[in-house]
């Protein structure tokens, strides 16, 4: 009995200490929130990477104001507002440097696309979204993507497409990512996607270039960079990649 009774206060104790232990980890949690709460307030906001915006602009968009609190604000939330209002927004990236200040960095889209529908041009960036709307004569400047028609176009929205243009939708977001990657997207005068067997880019005014449509675009870009470079500059033609692993430039 008396050996139970031991082991009993023994076992009371360990509990006793274990929730000792968990008080105190919640105390000290309480007091870290706490204290960021009174003293990490932003009194700074810093804005980088914006040409087509102002700070003022990207600030608003934000939904940050002097006086909110640094560490506990969502920062995911704070990048999803901006890149949702400001439509030429591609990237956002949120860090904050201490005590008191928050830096918003951005990139834009520098190259966008245009798609002709219903008496407009709709402008898309090398993310697939649609980042404006202009005249036709307006987007006579802009690289053009013909053979697609969009559903429902939206200001902000990637582009989709119904029935037989899904799949033409879903390889131009696709060829569009691949070359804003490579930053070749500038060189891109024309995207054709109207025939069954083949994608047709027009390729820094000199070339066509012919793709399959289930080619791995990643993989002809870098063999489309690879192939230009070894032509001279006065060079015009088409570059017709549908085989693989070969490339036969056909000169003008």
């Amino acid at each position: 009995m008396a050996r139970r009774r031991r082991s009993n206060r023994r076992s009371n104790r360990g509990r006793f200490a274990f929730l000792y232990r968990l008080l105190t980890f919640v105390v000290i949690c309480g007091a870290i929130v706490a204290a960021l709460a009174l003293f990490f307030k932003v009194e700074t906001i810093e804005v980088e990477g914006a040409e087509r915006y102002t700070a003022a602009e990207v600030i608003e968009a934000s939904g940050v104001g002097v006086g909110d609190n640094l560490f506990l604000m969502d920062k995911y939330e704070v990048a999803a507002r901006i890149h949702s209002t400001l439509n030429y927004v591609e990237t956002v990236q949120i860090s904050r440097s201490l005590p008191s200040t928050l830096r918003i960095t951005v990139a834009e889209s520098r190259s966008v696309v245009a798609v002709e529908q219903e008496d407009l041009v709709w402008l898309i960036s090398g993310t697939g979204k649609i980042v404006d709307t202009v005249t036709i004569d307006a987007g006579k400047p802009y690289a053009h993507v013909t053979g697609l028609t969009l559903r429902e176009p939206r200001l902000g929205r990637t582009i989709e497409a119904d029935g037989d243009n899904d799949r033409a939708c879903r390889t131009l977001v696709d060829l569009l990512e691949r070359l804003r990657s490579k930053e070749m997207l500038g060189d891109v005068q024309e995207i054709h996607l109207e025939d069954a067997s083949h994608i047709t880019l027009r390729y820094l005014n000199r070339f066509n270039v012919v793709i399959p449509w289930d080619a791995d675009m990643d993989y002809k870009l870098n063999y489309l960079l690879a192939v230009v470079e070894k032509l001279e500059n006065n060079e015009h033609g088409t570059i017709n990649m549908t085989q693989d692993r070969k490339v036969n430039f056909i000169p003008d």
